[in-house]
């Protein structure tokens, strides 16, 4: 796997990267050994940003916080080989309520040396505000990770899931080296204005759900395969009607894949990689054959042919993404 610089701060990490959520939450029962294992392969090949967040697991053998003290374990004997990212401002998701948010000053440095501990390092590499918390204004979130920044608790600031609007106030404040931000092929939303943002301002991207959430794989082709705690069931594309309507579209990724010799999912994951060498996706899996399938995915190119034929998949999807 190439190494890339993300943003203008000069974060170095790999061009693309493992997202480590649904190893603890909202995708089904997890392995901790299992995904253990996954994250020692992912630096085997040269995947080096490791992403996870505060909020990511309250199951399996690590308890409260346990994406990052799965992450802990699994660095242990190699936090060098790991650009190690994390987040803060979202407190809890709750069923039926939605996201419960805080990022006031106070709330990012605790959240910040929980973090730490649960991690067991002495920095992380790449701390991004999760959420914008309505009661605060961006600039103080930002301020505070500006001084953990100077206190070398952090090296670098991210944002994720922000307006343009809000990623130049967050910029101002401090130099913003990445924003999150899900995109791929049925969700290109952040093409309008976030996007150009970004790049007017030096900023990378780190799309998550690269792969819509499983969708983009062929492997989804009904709600019945889903566990009941699995996010899925509760979003608008991926309601029966919705869904039977977007298998139609895979249908072009398919093919795209079959005439290349690989897998649909590595054509999705190829389209966004074909979006500029300032994007780095974050496709999240908790196993080993579907982490070497992404991660070779860095290597397939697509035609301008085959690009123009993808493109036009976003105007056709069924179903808002949330």
């Amino acid at each position: 796997m190439h190494q890339i610089t993300l943003g203008s701060q000069g974060l170095e990490v790999s061009a693309q990267g493992l997202g480590c959520m649904g190893m603890s939450q909202s995708y089904g029962v997890g392995n901790d050994i299992e995904s253990i294992a996954t994250v020692h392969r992912a630096l085997d090949l040269g995947v080096t940003l490791i992403d996870t967040a505060n909020v990511y697991g309250a199951t399996g053998l690590y308890g409260v916080g346990a994406n990052e003290k799965l992450l802990g374990h699994a660095l242990k004997d190699r936090r060098d080989e790991a650009v190690l990212a994390s987040k803060c401002g979202i407190v809890d998701v709750r069923p039926g309520t939605g996201m419960v948010l805080q990022a006031d000053p106070d709330y990012v440095r605790r959240s910040c040396d929980e973090s730490l501990t649960r991690l067991g390092v002495d920095h992380i590499d790449l701390y991004y505000l999760h959420r914008v918390d309505p009661k605060t204004p961006i600039e103080e979130s930002i301020g505070a990770m500006a001084e953990l920044v100077a206190a070398g608790k952090i090296r670098y600031v991210g944002v994720s899931e922000v307006s343009a609007e809000e990623l130049e106030r967050a910029h101002a404040v401090h130099p913003v080296s990445a924003v999150q931000s899900e995109y791929s092929l049925w969700t290109r939303g952040i093409e309008d204005a976030v996007l150009p943002t970004a790049r007017r301002l030096g900023i990378g991207l780190v799309p998550f759900s690269p792969l819509g959430r499983g969708f983009l794989t062929g492997a989804v082709t009904s709600r019945d395969g889903f566990d009941s705690n699995d996010m899925r069931r509760n979003m608008p594309r991926f309601q029966q009607e919705n869904l039977d309507a977007n298998l139609k579209l895979v249908t072009v990724v398919k093919e795209i894949a079959e005439g290349k010799g690989v897998l649909p999912g590595q054509i999705a994951l190829a389209w966004v990689h074909a979006q500029g060498d300032d994007v780095v996706p974050i496709p999240g899996t908790k196993r080993i054959a579907y982490l070497e399938q992404n991660a070779a995915a860095a290597d397939v190119r697509l035609t301008e042919e085959e690009l123009t034929r993808l493109d036009a998949f976003a105007a056709e999807v069924s179903g808002t993404r949330r």
